[in-house]
Parts: structure tokens; sequence; C-alpha cells
């Protein structure tokens, strides 16, 4: 029998147990694995989600409303019907929550065109749909803002020229979009007065560059996702109908 395996073994522990105390791990390689339809499915896992997978797609594909047509967020120059529906589903289902907690009821809404993601088609509204147009957690927050910083969400909106949905707010301009008239609820603002403005925590935290936000009096949290929102709505509304309006125009001349 050979002592070497043996000799080699003893060695082995005796290097390892003088190693250094400043040793110190200074690499660590490895290779990216993509995911994709190439994979193989393991068949196991399949058949223990199917029955999941099976009530999560019956859950979603509830019908809970009907559109009268097919609504784009392109279907519109400064506002489009689902725009405008967005905007106006936020404040309806915002406001009655906001005044019991506040006394007060909201003066506007504004939210970003972006992050309206999908259309909603002509035809049954199932729940699916709400998860489609906002996929995202954004939740909505109502910002007491002074008329004065509400002039400036205005210049923002003129800049960009965009349909931002609004509701409750008019804007009016001109063919150079020089600034007509701009009211709220079809009254003048005063830039004294404290207006309370629906949005979304994206857009309050500076999301698009919204940054007059930041100029307020205060904040109420309203631990309400848009996506509920939309759900509550669609739930209690038989078929939606949403139109392109006057409540950001623009003049020819």
């Amino acid at each position: 029998m050979t002592l070497k395996p043996l000799y080699f073994l003893l060695f082995a522990l005796v290097i390892l147990g003088c190693k250094p105390d400043n040793w110190q791990l200074n690499r660590i390689e490895g290779k990216q694995i993509s995911v994709s339809d190439s994979l193989k499915s393991d068949s196991k896992i399949d058949s223990f989600i199917q029955p999941y997978r099976i009530h999560v797609n019956k859950e979603l594909d509830s019908v809970i409303s009907y559109a009268k047509d097919t609504y784009s967020k392109s279907d519109g120059e400064l506002n489009t019907a689902i725009g405008n529906l967005f905007a106006d589903v936020i404040y309806e289902q915002t406001n009655p929550i906001f005044k019991s907690r506040t006394g007060h009821d909201i003066d506007m809404v504004l939210v970003n065109h972006g992050g309206i993601r999908a259309i909603i088609s002509k035809g049954n509204i199932t729940i699916r749909t709400a998860y489609e147009i906002m996929p995202f957690e954004n939740s909505i927050v109502v910002v007491a803002m002074k008329g004065s910083s509400v002039n400036q969400l205005i210049d923002y909106l003129l800049m960009a020229k965009r349909p931002h949905p609004i509701s409750k707010l008019n804007i009016t301009v001109d063919s150079d979009f020089n600034l007509i008239n701009a009211s709220i609820s079809k009254k003048p603002i005063d830039p004294e007065r404290v207006y309370y403005v629906a949005t979304n925590d994206y857009l309050y935290n500076g999301g698009d560059s919204m940054t007059f936000f930041q100029n307020n009096e205060d904040v109420h949290i309203m631990n309400y996702k848009i996506r509920n929102a939309f759900l509550d709505y669609f739930i209690k509304t038989d078929t939606i109908d949403p139109k392109i309006d006057n409540r950001f125009i623009k003049l020819k001349n």
C-alpha cells in the first residue's frame, strides 16, 4: 500500500490550516443565461401551476362592462376620448372619498398621457382590460396647490402640446399655442386660492418633469390605485362611451 495519498492529504490540510488572515476574494466570474422560449418547460412545474393559471385567467376574463367603440390615446391632438375617461374616472371615484376625509372637493385632475398603456377595444370590457391600460402600481394622490402653481401646470401643458388627461380644467389656445383662456369648473383661476389637484404618485414625485407639484401646501395620500379606480368604475358602469370634447382645444385662424 502506497503512502502518497496520505502524504498529499496531510499536505493539503497544513496548507489550508495556514491560510493567511489577509487573503481576500478579488474576483467572481459568471455567465449570463438568457431566459427565452428556447428553454424547455418542466412538465411537473407546468402541471402544478396549471390550476392556478386557469383560475387567474378565468378571473381576468370576467366581463364587467361594455365599450361602444375602440378608444386610443392617439385619436386626438390635445384631448382624447380615452384620456378624458382616464381623468374623469379618477375624479368620479376619488372625489367622494376625498370629501368624506377632508370636507373639500377635488378641483381638477391631471395625469400623464404616457400612463395609458393600451387601447380599449369595442365590445366587452374585462378585468384584464383594466390591467392592460394601467399595468403600473400607480396610486392617486391629491395635492393642495395655490393657483399660482396651477398656472405653472398650465404653462407646462402649453409647452408639452400633448393630450395629457385632464378633468375639470378647461384650456383654450390660439393656433400658436398662446393661452386665450384657462378655467377650473368654468371659473377663472385665482393665484392665491388653494386648489385640490388629483394626480398619481409618479407625477407628484416629479415624473415627466412635472416639478410644479412640489410647490404645494399639502398632499393627501389616497391609498387608492388607479387600476382599482377603473375596476370600480367599470363594475358600476354598464356601458362606456367617452368623447373628445372642448377641455383642451386650439382655435383655428
